[in-house]
């Protein structure tokens, strides 16, 4: 079952609290354990309203400040700041861990600012980084028909454009919508759902509370409810009978101070039942007389009566400017909307929309995050053998301050942590981070001896294995063969070659694997995708290839990602022949009777793997074809220059290479490698540790 559905209205004042009390309501009769969770509130000076409503009302087992991520004044000052990237990491975390916590999140956003292109972007790239669904909030305040279905289209399509999925829209305070608008909607957008939802105009009346904070007015009387509805507001400027034939039930009477009559004809009329006054509103700066106190003392039934210190334009003005909200007291108004909700949707079919709603993607927050969350549970110790270089030096101090790995960093002590703290100025973990020499390591002889063991029947003599033993990447290497370190990351400063040699010597591949290989994770803005092989393998046979391809779909399920392996060529399924195609066409058969269970495709090109418009017409009947997220690249040169081109076309990251097909993980960097590319290399070599 999906487990969350995000909230997203596209104009001001939408009014999409009653889609948000509704869906809470309606998920809270099949599924107890609910969380609520809206990543921007509007200050932190004082408590969102809505949220506190929500917590009371349906008494949500959850802090308040578990509610929220951000105001909105932190979002704009991190995003001027360029730390968007910090917004999103939070609000990330926040909603895993509510996720973790209950059966089904409902995201909400904040109110929307007039003409803000910011917040509608924002709130979409918020539900794609968390891949979840959407159900779209637009209000009804069109002149005719024709304009409110264009603003629908506009608003939809400027959401599915940033590939967010939306099950539903609800059009709200409709007053053009009707049932033949809802057709000609679902006409335009198969596959998603409306729902017209009336305007009602007491909905939209402020409570007496909600009249004294907007008049800032003192309170002569609280009465016994503050928290009422009215239903009309009525300025008393006229004579008593006149004025007296305007009161209709739930009325909020405006009165002059010093009109005596009108104040105690109101108390009277209503002590009398001839109306049902709610309020009562005395304007004008001063305290009525005190012969009228004396009745307002003896029969004002408990009604809330305060005092304004403006005048007849400034109080109805006021009055008439409310936008009435939502707050825990006012049960009333929740009651009515959710059964406003219940009149007006299809519930069961709403219901199963979201409950049935599965993604087929992981998005790049979400994968990066996830990442970070299996490094820091599993705790892994990762070896680093080229201490002399400051990318790697920071990349340590960064990871040891997340707590995230233990590392040990090869190379001089004294060096590196003069290094680290007297010219880079970094945070130095000595908990976390070990510094070990090779030469005057306590385990440099058994290492050797280990080594000479291993390679003796290659000729190996004891001699030469001390000396191997004394290079970096051999100590790493036998530091990971023999279980005192989780994983090794070289790369920044030796080739690929003297990187990987070691492990091909003695770590070995796993069983069942011939072909050591290697995989980028491409992050691109909507999706990851799985690249192999990319760095490894010049000129793969068929059955390397099916190596390869088995290898990267147990790499993508590892890292949480349900494997659709294409095998790439420049022709798709039978259209084309040569030994080009027909070794990718072997290896594709080679995979399918290794791995039947696996969704796999091949020959195909790129084109018709990843774009569901091309793979529905060149390949019909494939399972994978447009839904591709394992791409197997037919020879090294295709791969490398496509992940490259890839990379700086599209700004997408790419994170590896990530070797696979050894029994441990040894993994290279390119010597071009980013701080971020180390950092990201070593938590995909801790996670791997773990398969």
């Amino acid at each position: 079952m999906n487990k969350s559905v995000y909230i997203i209205a596209t104009n001001a004042h939408s009014g999409k609290s009653v889609v948000s009390l509704g869906v809470l309501q309606m998920i809270m009769r099949n599924t107890t354990k609910v969380g609520y969770f809206k990543p921007i509130i509007e200050s932190k000076s004082k408590k969102d309203q809505l949220i506190e409503t929500v917590l009371q009302y349906f008494k949500l087992d959850m802090s308040y400040d578990e509610a929220f991520a951000f105001s909105r004044k932190e979002i704009i000052a991190l995003k001027n700041e360029g730390n968007i990237g910090e917004v999103y990491d939070t609000i990330i975390k926040k909603y895993k861990a509510l996720e973790s916590k209950f059966d089904f999140v409902l995201v909400d956003t904040s109110s929307l600012v007039e003409d803000s292109v910011f917040d509608s972007n924002f709130n979409a790239s918020i539900a794609q980084s968390l891949n979840i669904p959407v159900l779209m909030v637009l209000k009804d305040n069109f002149a005719s028909e024709e304009e409110l279905i264009n603003q629908v289209q506009v608003d939809l399509n400027n959401l599915l454009e940033q590939d967010v999925r939306v099950l539903s829209v609800f059009v709200n305070k409709a007053v053009n919508a009707t049932k033949s608008t809802q057709d000609k909607l679902e006409q335009i957008f198969k596959g998603v759902t409306f729902t017209m939802i009336p305007r009602r105009e007491e909905l939209s009346r402020p409570t007496i509370r909600e009249i004294a904070n907007a008049l800032n007015a003192e309170f002569l009387y609280k009465g016994d409810n503050i928290d009422v509805t009215t239903k009309q507001t009525v300025v008393g400027a006229m004579q008593l009978s006149n004025y007296l034939s305007n009161l209709n039930e739930d009325s909020l009477a405006v009165l002059p101070t010093d009109r005596t009559d009108l104040i105690a004809g109101t108390l009277v009329a209503n002590y009398s039942n001839y109306s049902n006054v709610k309020g009562m509103v005395l304007y004008g700066g001063f305290e009525p007389d005190k012969s009228i106190l004396k009745i307002l003392e003896g029969i004002q039934k408990n009604i809330p009566i305060m005092l304004s210190k403006s005048n007849t334009f400034e109080t109805a003005n006021l009055i008439g400017n409310i936008k009435s909200g939502i707050y825990p007291e006012n049960t009333e108004k929740v009651n009515m909307l959710l059964q406003l909700f219940d009149e007006n949707v299809d519930e069961q079919k709403l219901n199963n929309s979201i409950s049935s709603f599965k993604s087929e993607t992981i998005t790049p927050r979400m994968f990066q995050y996830n990442m970070v969350q299996k490094a820091r549970k599993g705790q892994k110790h990762i070896v680093l053998p080229e201490g002399t270089d400051d990318r790697i030096l920071t990349a340590a101090s960064q990871l040891a301050e997340d707590e995230l790995v233990y590392i040990t960093i090869l190379g001089e002590p004294e060096a590196i942590k003069t290094r680290a703290k007297n010219i880079l100025s970094l945070k130095w973990n000595e908990e976390r981070i070990s510094i070990v020499n090779p030469a005057d390591s306590p385990k440099y002889e058994a290492y050797a001896e280990k080594l000479y063991e291993l390679r003796k029947s290659k000729g190996l003599e004891l001699s030469q294995a001390k000396d191997l033993m004394l290079d970096a990447s051999y100590f790493g290497t036998m530091m990971v063969f023999l279980g005192d370190a989780d994983g090794m990351v070289s790369g920044a400063v030796n080739t690929t070659a003297h990187t990987i040699r070691p492990s091909l010597q003695f770590v070995k591949t796993k069983p069942g694997v011939n072909t050591v290989s290697s995989v980028f994770f491409m992050l691109l803005h909507d999706r990851v995708l799985v690249y192999g092989d990319c760095a490894v393998v010049p000129n793969p046979t068929a059955e390397q290839l099916a190596d390869i391809a088995i290898s990267s779909a147990d790499s993508a399920i590892a890292f949480g990602i349900e494997p659709k392996v294409a095998l790439l060529s420049y022709s798709s399924g039978n259209s084309g022949s040569g030994a080009d195609v027909d070794k990718v066409r072997e290896a594709t058969a080679l995979v399918k009777e290794r791995r039947p269970e696996l969704l796999v495709e091949g020959p195909i090109q790129y084109d018709a793997a990843v774009d569901p418009k091309v793979g529905k017409q060149k390949m019909p009947n494939s399972l994978v074809a447009g839904q591709a997220n394992v791409l197997i690249f037919p020879d090294l040169n295709t791969g490398n220059n496509t992940y490259k081109a890839v990379q700086r076309e599209t700004g997408a990251l790419a994170i590896g290479p990530m070797l696979q097909g050894l029994k441990k993980p040894v993994n290279d960097l390119s010597r071009g490698a980013t701080i971020p590319d180390i950092y990201n290399t070593v938590l995909i070599t801790a996670i791997q540790s773990e398969f």
